[in-house]
């Protein structure tokens, strides 16, 4: 099953200005600077997303805008610094001034019923982007808002919440538990997870100590292949392919039936992550006609939270993930078996420790080198986000919830169906010639 967006139309909308909304503590980090660690930095990407709601006919949504905007100001109290701006630190790195600028907030009014909004499973910037609050004129990251919000009213007493927020200040559990709070703090609970705000407990170390060779950063060399200038020629197209539990369970079978040269079994247990991803992996460089000889890398971020020590603290507020990848030549990546690439992705997870990530921190202090995307397919998984259960704000969860756009074109988004938990969600961008190819290769 799949479903398909090739930058549908635009919603009957009208918008007010949008107004800052600044925490109620004045001296809310006291102008002070706040620190991003090397994890921050390297994911400055704007991620934009949509939660849709439908309230019974028995709930008041009068003042729908003006309860989410007055629990934003109250929980700013605990999240202060997305009230503050970016800049660059006397180092050449980026902080977070605590200025209490504010988050800027718009409501919207639309001449629609909310069904018109349709599939929003599948990324589609020209008509979500009109339910996000994205600053014009803005030239760089330093100039764009570190956490934005609208909420769009529709004539069915339906609403949508929209959030931006820069990947710097949040990965996704961070940025969930932070939707939670502001949601716990409309309905007047206290909050479940406070925020532990100290992100200098992942500072690199006074001696930096590179223990590993950190593929991830490499840049690697497209000419063989030109897959960049694809994407620049053709129109680019994005889709959602569902895998059901029984799908799923297909791919797991095939990768861990295959033998090596001697028949023997290589893949003894499969998980579902690594299985996915090196099935996608697998056919996005097949879709894409990379050369034999191209060198292709996969890139996706583990949870680090646990693997650290000690862990990082219950609610730890930012980026609590690290990079790891695989590289191998696409022809190598595309004859060989299935449990070929899952190998690799177990390798890469295995590799993920605290000497592992600690070495990845002082890497990027001493090169500031940034993961380089060419020939590279980076896979995200959101597939146990909460978003349907951290959004409550008063009015009931989310019925649906969506992303906006795909922040990289690189970029592949697994999540959990909204509906079935079971069944995982792709989402990707192609050009539309290459995306031929590659639906073609999701029906097995």
């Amino acid at each position: 099953m799949e479903s398909a967006s090739e930058n549908g139309g635009t919603l009957p909308i009208k918008k007010s200005d949008p107004v800052l909304v600044r925490a109620r503590t004045e001296t809310a980090g006291d102008g002070g600077f706040y620190f991003l660690s090397n994890l921050d930095q390297n994911i400055t990407v704007i991620v934009q997303t949509v939660y849709c709601f439908k309230p019974d006919r028995k709930t008041s949504r009068d003042n729908v805008a003006g309860v989410i905007k007055q629990a934003l100001a109250e929980v700013l109290d605990r999240f202060f610094p997305l009230a503050g701006n970016l800049t660059v630190s006397s180092d050449g790195k980026l902080i977070v001034e605590c200025t209490n600028r504010g988050v800027p907030f718009v409501e919207a009014v639309a001449d629609c019923e909310m069904d018109v909004v349709g599939d929003i499973t599948v990324p589609d910037p020209a008509m979500l982007g009109e339910l996000v609050h994205t600053l014009p004129g803005a030239k760089n990251l330093l100039e764009t808002p570190l956490l934005a919000a609208q909420v769009t009213r529709f004539s069915c007493g339906g609403f949508v919440l929209g959030m931006t927020i820069n990947h710097c200040m949040a990965d996704g559990i961070s940025a969930m538990e932070f939707v939670n709070s502001w949601a716990e703090t409309a309905r007047g609970i206290p909050l479940s997870i406070p925020p532990f705000l100290d992100r200098t407990i992942l500072r690199s170390r006074q001696n930096p100590n590179i223990d590993y060779a950190h593929e991830e950063f490499s840049e690697i060399n497209d000419d063989t292949s030109a897959v960049a200038g694809i994407f620049q020629e053709e129109q680019m197209v994005f889709r959602s392919f569902q895998f059901d539990p029984e799908k799923t369970s297909s791919l797991k079978e095939t990768a861990m039936a295959d033998g090596d040269d001697n028949g023997q079994i290589i893949i003894k247990s499969c998980t579902s992550f690594a299985a996915l991803t090196a099935f996608v992996w697998r056919a996005r460089t097949k879709a894409l006609e990379m050369k034999p000889n191209q060198r292709t890398k996969l890139l996706f971020a583990v949870d680090v939270r646990s693997k650290l020590s000690p862990p990082l603290p219950r609610g730890y507020f930012g980026n609590g993930i690290v990079l790891t990848c695989c590289v191998c030549a696409a022809g190598e990546l595309t004859e060989k078996p299935l449990s070929f690439a899952v190998g690799k992705v177990q390798n890469a997870m295995g590799k993920v420790t605290n000497d592992f990530t600690r070495s990845a921190i002082d890497y990027f202090e001493v090169t500031r080198a940034r993961p380089s995307l060419a020939a590279t397919l980076l896979v995200s998984s959101w597939r146990r986000l909460p978003f349907d259960d951290s959004a409550d704000f008063g009015w009931g969860k989310p019925i649906k919830w969506g992303c906006v756009n795909l922040p990289e074109k690189e970029v592949a988004l697994l999540l959990s169906d909204g509906k079935d938990k079971m069944t995982t969600t792709l989402l990707l961008g192609l050009p539309i010639t290459a995306m031929k190819r590659f639906q073609e290769l999701m029906h097995f």
